[in-house]
Parts: structure tokens; sequence; C-alpha cells
């Protein structure tokens, strides 16, 4: 391929994939503050909510998830998601809504007010 033509033709593609129209990608199914936790599908990162300290001891992080229809809206649902996928990242249950891993303790509290449930993530030194 001459490389007077592949120049735009790379230049335009890469242009793509960073732009992507404005839609969602990827990596906006995991948290943003936790970025190894997924966001179940359903649930929306709060904008805003998102807190992150550094000590000696680790990382202090929340950060708060909503949903108003569909399964991410049924607490049980939310529960049972994480309860399927926080052991296949390495977190041990030792509670309902408390693992651990690796020196960090998660947090998890679902919240239901009217039409809207609400997970609170929090994450701190164990």
């Amino acid at each position: 391929m001459n490389r007077a033509i592949s120049l735009p033709i790379l230049t335009l593609l890469l242009t793509l994939f960073a732009f992507n129209g404005g839609r969602a990608t990827a990596a906006e199914g995991f948290l943003s503050v936790i970025d190894d936790l997924p966001l179940m599908a359903g649930l929306v990162e709060v904008k805003g909510s998102a807190l992150v300290f550094s000590t000696p001891q680790g990382r202090i992080a929340e950060v708060s998830a909503t949903g108003t229809s569909g399964d991410a809206a049924q607490p049980k649902n939310v529960v049972a998601f994480y309860a399927r996928t926080l052991p296949q990242l390495g977190w041990k249950a030792i509670g309902a809504s408390n693992w651990v891993r690796e020196g960090e303790r998660l947090r998890l509290a679902v919240i239901v007010k009217k039409d809207t449930l609400t997970v609170q993530f929090s994450l701190t030194p164990n």
C-alpha cells in the first residue's frame, strides 16, 4: 500500500477508535475508582459519588451506582450477581455483603427507595 494513502487511513482508524461516536465502551463496565470491580448490567455509576484516598494501610474508595428497571432494580439479583462474580476475581465472602481480598475489604449496601435501587460500594484496608 502506498505510504501516502496508508497514513490518512491509519489516522482515520485511530480517530474512530478513540472517539467511538460517544457510545459506551467495555471499560465502562467497571467502577471508576475500583477499576477491577465490574458494574452489573443495568446499573449506572452515580456521577460525583466517587471518593478515593490513599493511606499507609491501603486505599479507601467509595462509589454508588443506581438501577431503575430490569434485573438491576431487584436487590436479590444484585446480591446474586456479586456473589457469583466476586469469587472469580479472588474475593472471599465474610458475610452476606462483605468480601475480603489481599488486605482489602469490600462492603456492598443495597438500598431501595421508591423505584430506584442504589448500590453503595465501599473499599477499605482490611
